[in-house]
């Protein structure tokens, strides 16, 4: 059995992290930041478990809203499995804390918590494809790039832990596509959308935010989705709008469609907390400057 627990980020059904119970013991999957980790301890503590019964956490990639207490859960004995090109930023996570520094500023702390190390050897390589056995359960790591080059999702039985490759999904709302700087991919990540398709998953678990089992339906919506607000920032930057611009008439037109698909201004919040415009504004900025260039001239 997989369970949710909702770390209660400035709102509920912002993050998530996830538990597969197991007859080895408990798994986790996701941390949150570490500015949540007392939420996480009282969730594990709700379903009996403390954090040092959690010796395997799997995390889909670094980014702090997803693994910013990898550290804290080592601190207790857990080891910490992770893509290739996220271990580094584990073992030493400086310049991750510093680029998100530049962008959260004096805001870093009361998101994010504090930094800590997550000692090498209780870290684990995984690779695309590598299958790990806990108790009863085979856990499959799936190489999903497109959100950030170091994704992963993980498959267990008929049920996919997504990540933020499946997208953002809030309780009634549609599915949003995270696309924040500065790895996003627009072609990788349809890759990486077909390559879950094959899988025929029937449940996905979503960090931002629980469970859906319409899973047909909610990729499509979401390689829809991601299109349009790739060519959305196409248009823009073809037409010479400044960043300031294009920020502002974003989060009007997300909001716009949160509120049209009948989400009331709290549920439009939690969208906002989980998936912030104006960093989707900046992801695909950098992805059309970086990849194609020649497409956005004015």
């Amino acid at each position: 059995m997989i369970h949710i627990l909702d770390l209660h980020d400035r709102a509920p059904r912002v993050i998530a992290s996830f538990v597969l119970e197991t007859k080895a013991g408990p798994v986790l999957f996701e941390t949150g930041p570490e500015s949540r980790f007392s939420v996480l301890l009282d969730g594990l503590n709700a379903l009996g478990y403390a954090a040092s019964d959690i010796r395997h956490v799997f995390v889909t990639h670094i980014h702090l809203d997803h693994a910013g207490a990898a550290w804290r859960m080592a601190e207790r004995g857990a080891t910490i499995y992770v893509h290739p090109r996220g271990a580094p930023h584990l073992i030493d996570p400086s310049k991750l804390w510093a680029s998100a520094t530049r962008i959260y500023g004096e805001q870093m702390e009361a998101l994010w918590g504090r930094m800590g190390y997550v000692p090498e050897e209780q870290v684990e390589i995984i690779e695309d494809g590598e299958v790990f056995r806990v108790g009863e359960f085979e856990i499959k790591a799936l190489e999903t790039p497109g959100h950030a080059y170091h994704h992963h999702a993980f498959l267990i039985g008929d049920a996919l832990i997504g990540g933020d490759v499946t997208g953002v999904k809030i309780g009634r709302g549609p599915v949003l596509p995270p696309c924040p700087p500065p790895e996003i991919h627009i072609e990788t990540w349809l890759q990486s959308i077909a390559k879950i398709r094959t899988l025929n998953p029937r449940k996905l678990y979503l960090t931002h935010f629980g469970q859906t089992e319409d899973v047909a339906a909610h990729l499509s919506a979401l390689e829809a989705k991601l299109l349009e607000w790739a060519d959305w920032i196409k248009q823009k930057l073809k037409a010479g709008q400044t960043r300031e611009q294009m920020v502002l008439e974003f989060e009007a037109y997300v909001a716009a469609t949160l509120r049209a698909a009948g989400l009331s201004e709290e549920e439009v919040q939690e969208y906002e907390f989980a998936d912030p415009s104006w960093m989707s504004v900046d992801g695909l900025v950098r992805y059309w400057n970086k990849h194609h260039p020649e497409e956005v001239m004015s």
